[in-house]
């Protein structure tokens, strides 16, 4: 008897696999940081029902627990600070100045004014006191003259707008007037050591001595010597004295002054026009020539001179190219 084969047994199913969303190392992290997202994952799950009923209280309870708590009442503490901080707004915010006003600046350095004027709540501008429209490039080199607040103010400070003017200048008689440059006083007649405190004031540059005679020499301390000249002249005005020299020519005590600059004391000798001898002698120039020789070969000391021209040793002898004997008399040479 044949037997039918035997019925094959049915192939084994497939292992169920876990999708990546079904995983408790994704779904845990999610309950906590997003627990609607954590809740869904937890039901889509493996896991047993107990479980995913106990995940679902804990993570909808972690979920509401923010907004179940009252909002925490404000202190007085909490409140002082901000009621302190709205209090100083009002006084900043006002640009009007104290009822005193602005401190007085005038006479003071312009730069040391601005730091000062900054440190007591005001902002500054400056211009120039005097009727040009110089800048004040480098403010150490000005002063204040005058000062007033400013109409229109820089910002929400009050400003002050100072008038200025050059430290070594006088201020003007109001704003914008011509400043009055000092002018150079009158010096010649003194000596050289009063001269020097005359002109002290000026704040000049230098007070430079010179010779008012071109051939004597200074000497080392000229302060009784007397002022013949000076330069800048009297009355002239002086407005850059910083860079300013004065230049003073003086002469020895006892020494009248030159007419002029650029003189000699003693000038050299000067030759008269040609035919001036032979006028004076011409009557006897022909008949005392050999004479006249033979004198000035025996008693000529001083070679050949010119007739009237300047000499130094009075009482000397010389001889003119006319052979005529003349003296040194008075300083010149005379017959």
């Amino acid at each position: 008897m044949t037997y039918p084969p035997p019925y094959p047994y049915p192939p084994a199913p497939a292992p169920d696999r876990r999708r990546w969303w079904q995983h408790p190392a994704l779904i845990i992290p999610l309950l906590v940081i997003l627990p609607p997202v954590g809740i869904v994952l937890v039901w889509t799950s493996r896991w047993k029902s107990a479980p995913k009923i106990l995940s679902t209280l804990v993570a909808g309870a972690w979920m509401i627990a923010p907004f179940l708590g009252d909002p925490p009442e404000k202190t007085g503490a909490d409140a002082k600070p901000k009621a302190a901080a709205v209090a100083p707004a009002a006084p900043s915010a006002s640009p009007a100045p104290s009822p005193s006003g602005p401190p007085d600046f005038v006479g003071k350095n312009l730069k040391d004014a601005q730091s000062a004027a900054q440190t007591a709540g005001f902002h500054s501008i400056s211009h120039d006191a005097g009727p040009g429209d110089s800048g004040q490039w480098s403010d150490g080199n000005w002063k204040v003259c005058f000062q007033v607040l400013a109409d229109k103010p820089v910002g929400k400070q009050p400003t002050i707008d100072f008038a200025v003017t050059r430290n070594e200048w006088p201020c003007p008689a109001k704003d914008g007037d011509p400043i009055p440059y000092p002018k150079m006083p009158k010096v010649v007649g003194q000596d050289y050591a009063k001269a020097q405190e005359t002109l002290k004031p000026l704040g000049l540059q230098k007070i430079e001595p010179q010779s008012a005679y071109t051939d004597v020499t200074l000497p080392g301390d000229p302060a009784s010597w007397t002022v013949c000249f000076q330069e800048p002249e009297e009355g002239k005005e002086v407005q850059y004295p910083k860079t300013t020299t004065a230049y003073l020519s003086l002469t020895a005590p006892g020494t009248d002054c030159p007419a002029a600059k650029y003189t000699k004391l003693h000038p050299d000798p000067t030759r008269p026009p040609a035919g001036d001898d032979d006028d004076d002698d011409g009557s006897g120039g022909s008949s005392s020539t050999g004479g006249s020789s033979g004198s000035g070969g025996s008693g000529g000391s001083a070679g050949t001179i010119t007739p009237g021209a300047f000499c130094s040793n009075s009482g000397s002898t010389g001889v003119s190219q006319k052979g005529l004997v003349y003296t040194c008399r008075d300083r010149h040479w005379r017959r």
